[in-house]
């Protein structure tokens, strides 16, 4: 049972990191580390199991996610056609594509080198799978973790309801995307309303891009507005570029209103866990709760978050990249 306790001991981490803030990253990496050292333990114990429990294990295991590999290779494919055939050839609407055709360029390499048996092709090949291997971990950790973030709910009353803003179509119009957000917001107000709380501030956040005739955020508001939101109960912020500017932004005008308020920040499903940590950073007293997305849009948008997130992180995850290649390099040479 020793095998277990790497397991528990980083499960325990997981809870109480989650329990001082939920926001944070670290969140992820210790439960993709929990589900390493578990299937780690789990492997340890077949010996002992019945034979049908072993298989299964190491089915679950091993198996599995190679099986696993080629599907998302197929469906990222697939989805990245999906994605160039309704939203256009930019690079953003080509990320699912290119992953899945990366994930079948790994699979073929390796193919491939297996048949040479260059220990110097090898040794650049293994450097290669091992930062694929940490990438795709980091990756994993944060699919996962954005999942379960995702499924936090409203408790109790909030004094704002913030909604992150997003181009406008034709310059002044609200596209679905944004909508959706808005929409969020709104079942928010109602079910605060309904069961006898004080109605929230609704307070849109978005400046005014280049392209755009006005702020995003009064296009915001005029949506709501429209929608039967009372005028007293509307907020803009309309100066914000970026979400790090939509969360300070905002938190400064809601503590000028309210120091001890507490809020819940609405965007896009892909985005919520990444603008939960951008929250945290600004100081924002609130979680994020996530809209609907179109399906066909999630895989695209939520590999863009995970490129932001890796990119945030970049002290860390470039320093170990390094340490990858730096002992790719040694092994190779120990083996010429």
């Amino acid at each position: 049972m020793l095998a277990f306790v790497p397991a528990v001991l980083l499960f325990a981490a997981f809870c109480l990191s989650v329990r001082e803030d939920r926001r944070r990253f670290r969140n992820a990496v210790l439960l993709g580390l929990t589900f390493i050292t578990l299937s780690l333990a789990l492997l340890a114990q077949i010996r002992h199991l019945p034979h049908v429990a072993a298989e299964i294990i190491l089915l679950t295991v091993l198996a599995v996610p190679a099986l696993g590999t080629v599907a998302l290779g197929v469906f990222l494919v697939a989805n990245g056609m999906t994605m160039v055939r309704k939203e256009g050839r930019s690079p953003a609407n080509l990320l699912s594509l290119m992953a899945g055709v990366g994930i079948f360029c790994m699979i073929g390499l390796l193919v491939a080198v297996g048949t040479e048996g260059s220990p110097v092709l090898d040794g650049i090949v293994g450097t290669l799978v091992m930062l694929v291997a940490y990438v795709s971990f980091i990756f994993l950790c944060f699919l996962g973790y954005a999942y379960l973030y995702g499924r936090i709910r409203v408790r109790g009353d909030v004094d704002f309801v913030v909604m992150l803003g997003s181009g406008l179509i034709g310059g002044e119009r609200v596209p679905p995307l944004l909508a959706s957000r808005l929409e969020k917001g709104r079942e928010i107000y109602a079910a605060q309303v309904a069961r006898g709380g004080a109605a929230p501030l609704m307070l849109t956040s978005g400046g005014q891009g280049p392209d755009e005739k006005l702020p995003e955020a009064r296009a915001m508001a005029g949506w709501l507005r429209e929608r039967g939101v009372p005028e007293e109960h509307l907020r803009t912020e309309d100066r914000s570029r970026t979400t790090d500017e939509n969360m300070r932004f905002s938190r400064d005008l809601m503590l000028a209103e309210d120091p001890a308020y507490r809020c819940v920040v609405v965007t896009n499903n892909f985005h919520a866990f990444r603008a939960a940590m951008t929250a945290r950073r600004a100081g924002v007293n609130g979680q994020v709760l996530g809209s609907p997305t179109a399906r066909y849009f999630w895989p695209s948008a939520t590999i863009r978050e995970f490129v932001a997130v890796f990119w945030e992180h970049r002290a860390v995850n470039l320093a170990i990249s390094a340490l990858i290649v730096a002992f790719g390099a040694l092994a190779t040479a120990g083996a010429l």
